[in-house]
């Protein structure tokens, strides 16, 4: 999968995922670790860790855009995401989790 390509290395993923997502506008209703007007990023890592149809899922929904996944307010098409950067935003987020 291309995204998740791009995450091999941990130090500079981090760099590139949030760049991607404050270019995308992601950040305008999500935050890393606080509940914006969408859930935080971590909070969609912790509930797809393991999952092994999670980036392709999570790209999915970054793209069509989702209702009732995390509660009232949903989630609207990013139609400015390509696929890969959809992907590679899903493989960020799900990088994010960290088993306490």
């Amino acid at each position: 999968m291309a995204g998740a390509a791009v995450f091999a290395r941990p130090a500079a993923a981090q760099a590139v995922g949030l760049g991607l997502a404050q270019a995308k506008h992601c950040v305008a209703c999500h935050r890393v670790e606080k509940k914006v007007v969408g859930p935080p990023f971590k909070a969609i890592a912790e509930r797809f860790k393991g999952e092994s149809t999670a980036i392709p899922h999570l790209a999915q929904r970054i793209r069509e855009g989702s209702r009732g996944q995390w509660g009232a307010i949903g989630m609207p098409r990013q139609v400015d995401v390509t696929q890969e950067e959809a992907e590679q935003l899903a493989a960020w987020i799900l990088s994010l989790y960290r088993p306490e």
